[in-house]
């Protein structure tokens, strides 16, 4: 019962904080994106919605290991762990700048998904052939002109907390663009908010960057090869979080 009412406390200050903060970034908007070509401001004040409601709730901690590994100057593929919808506000608290991939289904949600059009970010159907083709290129497009690309190349939730298969179009678009691939490792989103709406308990939300792999290192690899060894890595590193807690 404790944890019901938490979640519609949770979901109540969520859509109402929603229709405030939009309203900020619609103005934002309307002020820089004559000069803000690549959204920067829009993206860091989307970060800033995304923590707050990590930082405002007393039952969540957040850790954060190897953030100094981001360099502000480079354009990454980025590629994260998928556990829970909390992955995304979690991810918004490493504050740089990236445009997410995401299914076109958070479209349909209001002011989180109009932000989503504000910001540029890339949206796929995943049932479509064509909208894989101008995912791609929008990506190709966006690293182009100086904005990392950040994927779950999972391309859905692990409920379970474990790391599925790994999709390659992510891995496919570092070797088209020759960017460095920023492996991001997460835990403890499915623990709230796994399948369903209901919160559950006291977390803690750990991030590990792990380093980049840079394009000499994977330069004569194809995209399925790369997948998987970075799935491994991922898989490794996942493991050694969650060793204290098994201890």
């Amino acid at each position: 019962m404790g944890y019901f009412l938490f979640s519609i406390f949770f979901w109540l200050f969520a859509a109402v904080s929603s229709v405030v903060i939009f309203a900020g970034a619609l103005m934002l908007w309307l002020v820089t994106f004559p000069f803000d070509k690549r959204l920067w401001l829009q993206h860091r004040y989307s970060c800033f919605w995304g923590s707050v409601y990590i930082w405002l709730n007393p039952f969540w901690k957040l850790e954060i290991e190897g953030r100094e590994k981001i360099d502000p100057s480079s354009v990454y593929v980025a590629v994260a762990n998928h556990q829970s919808m909390m992955d995304i506000l979690v991810l918004h608290t490493l504050f740089f700048h990236f445009k997410w991939v995401s299914k076109k289904e958070n479209l349909y949600i209001p002011f989180v998904g109009w932000n989503m059009l504000l910001n540029r970010y890339v949206i796929i159907d995943r049932t479509s052939r064509k909208s894989f083709i101008k995912m791609m290129r929008d990506c190709r497009n966006h690293i182009k002109n100086g904005s990392s690309i950040m994927i779950f190349p999972e391309g859905a939730r692990s409920f379970d907390g474990k790391i599925r298969n790994f999709k390659d179009g992510a891995f496919r678009l570092a070797l088209q663009t020759n960017a460095p691939i920023l492996p991001i490792v997460q835990d403890g989103t499915w623990k709230t908010l796994g399948k369903g709406m209901v919160m559950r308990g006291r977390t803690t939300f750990k991030i590990r960057v792990l380093d980049p792999i840079m394009p000499d290192k994977f330069k004569d690899t194809n995209p399925r090869e790369l997948s998987n060894e970075v799935k491994g890595i991922m898989e490794s590193v996942l493991s050694e979080m969650r060793k204290p807690e098994t201890a």
